[in-house]
């Protein structure tokens, strides 16, 4: 099902510009974008990224991963196919690097919350592939959740132009956005796209009162999990997003273009968040193991949430705030609006 798109203008004739991402993708007609969801026809933009979807699944809030944005609650996951960006360590290239919406099955707006209150789900997550590409698609789902009470999720690479993101992240009200690389270099090399728009993305998401944001940083042995490189990323998280922003350091596991690259060694991951820690940052977990998930007061080192497996064995904030010594814990917890 196609449906006709957003940001884009006419440049030349028979050529449309999209201006839904940094890539601005000159078409002809008939002619799709990199990320294979946009196409022109007919002198407009039109998308393919509407109305299907993976088959939507109720998972821990915790996966996505969400630490402190509705502790221990289920959301409704599901994704559609391609992505802005080629990464050649993508861990979900199947869904990335496909542009077969036909696999795809019905998802509208209407049967997306349908599904979401028959599952007790709090919130629905747009995840798996990347959400920018489907913008359209999420901004409908998410006014139409809105009125039942429920919250929209983004996971993503947070590769998109300002206007553009301002029109997504208004309605969606918690993202986790995948920081690869703090080196410029890096993005070209192995993302084919730049750094610099997703630390714009990260900067104004970070001064929202809108969405809750926080971040992860896939560490690569090799590649981007020296000290120099986890220092760098620390510096710019802790100068431009503050200490509050839960950082996730995740294990890299061999995927797509980089079968060959070891899995990332806890080693490595304990030592990124030790130096994060020492460097000022209050809340940083561990991905992709089963360590190193559980929520410390950063004032008086209480454990205020335990974790067993993205499952929350222990809950002890009270209206957002340690018990012991009322420190408070910025989220969005049951009940609550944003705290920072």
């Amino acid at each position: 099902m196609s449906h006709l798109a957003k940001w884009w203008r006419s440049e030349r004739e028979s050529w449309i510009v999209c201006g839904l991402c940094p890539q601005q993708c000159s078409m002809q007609d008939r002619v799709s974008g990199r990320c294979g969801a946009r196409y022109a026809k007919d002198g407009r933009l039109w998308t393919k990224a509407w109305g299907v979807g993976t088959y939507p699944v109720a998972d821990p809030v915790e996966k996505k991963p969400l630490y402190h944005f509705l502790p221990g609650s289920k959301v409704l996951s599901f994704g559609l196919l391609g992505c802005n960006l080629n990464c050649a360590f993508c861990q979900n290239w199947s869904l990335s690097t496909s542009h077969d919406y036909g696999t795809l099955q019905s998802l509208t707006p209407e049967n997306c919350i349908q599904i979401a209150l028959a599952q007790g789900c709090s919130a629905i997550a747009f995840t798996y592939n990347e959400p920018v590409i489907s913008s359209e698609f999420c901004i409908e789902v998410s006014e139409n959740a809105h009125r039942f009470g429920i919250k929209t999720i983004a996971v993503s690479n947070g590769y998109i132009r300002a206007d553009a993101g301002n029109d997504l992240f208004d309605v969606i009200d918690a993202a986790n956005i995948d920081l690869k690389s703090i080196d410029p270099d890096f993005y070209t090399k192995y993302c084919e796209g730049r750094l610099a728009p997703v630390l714009e993305t990260l900067a104004c998401l970070a001064q929202s009162e809108r969405t809750w944001v926080e971040l992860t940083n896939l560490l690569i042995p090799g590649l981007n999990d020296s000290e120099s490189d986890i220092d760098r990323l620390l510096d710019w998280v802790l100068t431009n997003l503050g200490p509050d922003v839960p950082i996730h350091f995740s294990a890299f596991r061999p995927s797509h273009h980089m079968r060959t690259f070891p899995i990332t060694p806890y080693d490595t991951l304990r030592r990124a968040k030790d130096r994060a820690l020492a460097c000022g940052a209050h809340y940083v977990y561990l991905g992709n193991v089963p360590q190193a998930q559980d929520t410390t007061c950063p004032n008086c080192q209480n454990e205020v949430i335990r974790r067993l497996n993205y499952t929350v064995a222990k809950y002890e904030l009270l209206n957002g705030k340690c018990p012991e010594c009322g420190t408070l814990i910025p989220g969005v917890y049951s009940g609550s609006t944003f705290l920072s």
